[in-house]
């Protein structure tokens, strides 16, 4: 299985500086790609599933860190990686973000510009209240903060790998039209990036058993080329013929009619596999915590159209609806309408059909929302390999047990991200 053309990637030592990095996602995806990554996390509860995991995690504000302690961070990060927290711009969330789109595209403009800091502030102070709207922003205010930083000798990242909902789309284009346009360099030249087009790309057809699209954003320096999308390989599922590219789907060989282009095709003498259901990760056997025998249904915590009463529902032979924060809600029960013990799905459930490692250490509250927030790990592995030109993994790595660190080992992570062994520091964000 392969996500691109490429055979070995093209940095000696790729090492990722993960924005937002929520419990692991894409830091998982990154170790089994065997690439080192720095996460940077704001939520505490995320922070202590990292530390559990033995993840390297800065307990902070990615915007404190940029403007206090960005001369702090290791000078080998070559990688820029993040998700930006997505609820103002998200269809379910408040919308703010979205009301601001064409003020966050002039300020896009104003920082390639070079516009000073303190009036970058204060236009983003005017986009609302919700300060995660300027969010998204950082991303490219760190590729930017890396080409003066006197620790880094002006060096920018190689690689830069965004990831955010559909509607955020219209932004990463004008990231890619601002990339390619050149950032601006203290020594007054352009730092110049070439970006793989701008595409909504669905994780079924990157084997996740679940239903979610993500828009990426994929750049790297132009003196290593234009970086492909990474290659689908597995079907799309149709909710209007939900049989269609499955495994029950004896005529799905290769592209079906009506499928996506572009990224979403195997490549030659790699035909597209059937979507994954989520009865095949979740039954018996399957890592689960107890194993959940199929046949079931989940019936989603959200209404169809808008209607409580109209919610929908997936059988285990069909990929499981979006993970949300409120994944712990979704009732299971058999098809005849009765509760299938347990009747909501677990933690360990719901990172499964996020593609966590099934024993992954999920700490801390709110367990329901990191795993809703996270990136799927094996579509980052995708979506990483395709960026920095890497072999792809079995994903069968991901159903491997997870290496859960040891206390000593934890304190060493905790002193580093938050400043002391046993708990927060004075740099740790208040919640």
């Amino acid at each position: 299985m392969t996500s691109t053309d490429a055979a070995a990637g093209f940095l000696e030592n790729p090492y990722i500086l993960d924005l937002f990095a929520g419990p692991g996602g894409l830091d998982v995806a990154a170790h089994l790609l065997d690439v080192p990554s720095l996460g940077i996390e704001w939520d505490k509860d995320a922070c202590e599933t990292r530390y559990r995991a033995g993840l390297r995690t800065w307990h902070a504000d990615v915007g404190a860190v940029r403007r206090e302690r960005f001369e702090d961070l290791p000078a080998g990060l070559n990688v820029l990686a993040g998700g930006p927290p997505c609820q103002t711009y998200s269809v379910a969330g408040s919308g703010a973000g979205r009301k601001a789109l064409d003020e966050v595209k002039q300020v896009i403009h104003a920082l390639v510009r070079g516009v000073p800091e303190e009036e970058i502030d204060g236009r983003l102070t005017e986009l609302g209240d919700d300060p995660r709207t300027a969010l998204v922003l950082e991303p490219l205010r760190y590729a930017i903060a890396a080409l003066g930083s006197p620790n880094r000798a002006g060096r920018p990242f190689d690689v830069i790998v965004l990831e955010q909902v559909p509607a955020v789309e219209a932004l990463w284009q004008v990231y890619r039209e601002a990339l390619e346009t050149g950032l601006p360099h203290p020594d007054g030249t352009k730092v110049l990036y070439e970006v793989a087009e701008v595409e909504t790309l669905r994780t079924e057809a990157y084997g996740v058993p679940q239903t979610r699209r993500r828009t990426i954003l994929i750049a790297r320096l132009d003196r290593h080329g234009t970086p492909p999308l990474p290659r689908a390989t597995h079907h799309t599922y149709n909710p209007q013929k939900p049989q269609r590219g499955g495994p029950d789907d004896v005529t799905a060989v290769g592209s079906l009619p009506g499928e996506p282009s572009a990224p979403a095709i195997a490549g030659a003498g790699n035909p597209l596999r059937p979507w994954v259901p989520m009865g095949e990760v979740l039954g018996p056997g399957k890592g689960s915590a107890a194993g959940r025998r199929p046949p079931f249904e989940v019936v989603s915590n959200y209404g169809s159209g808008g209607d409580p009463k109209k919610r929908g529902i997936r059988t285990d032979r069909q990929p499981s609806f979006t993970v949300t924060g409120k994944v712990s809600r979704n009732a299971v029960r058999h098809p005849d309408g009765t509760p299938h013990a347990p009747d909501r799905l677990r933690i360990a459930e719901a990172g499964i059909l996020q593609t966590f490692p099934p024993n992954y250490p999920w700490s801390g509250g709110d367990k329901s929302q990191q795993v809703g927030n996270a990136v799927p790990p094996l579509f980052g592995m995708h979506v990483l390999a395709a960026a920095l030109a890497l072999p792809l993994p079995p994903e069968e790595k991901l159903r491997e047990d997870w290496p859960e660190a040891a206390d000593e080992d934890r304190a060493t992570l905790r002193k580093e991200g938050c400043g002391a062994p046993d708990g927060c520091g004075p740099t740790c964000p208040n919640p």
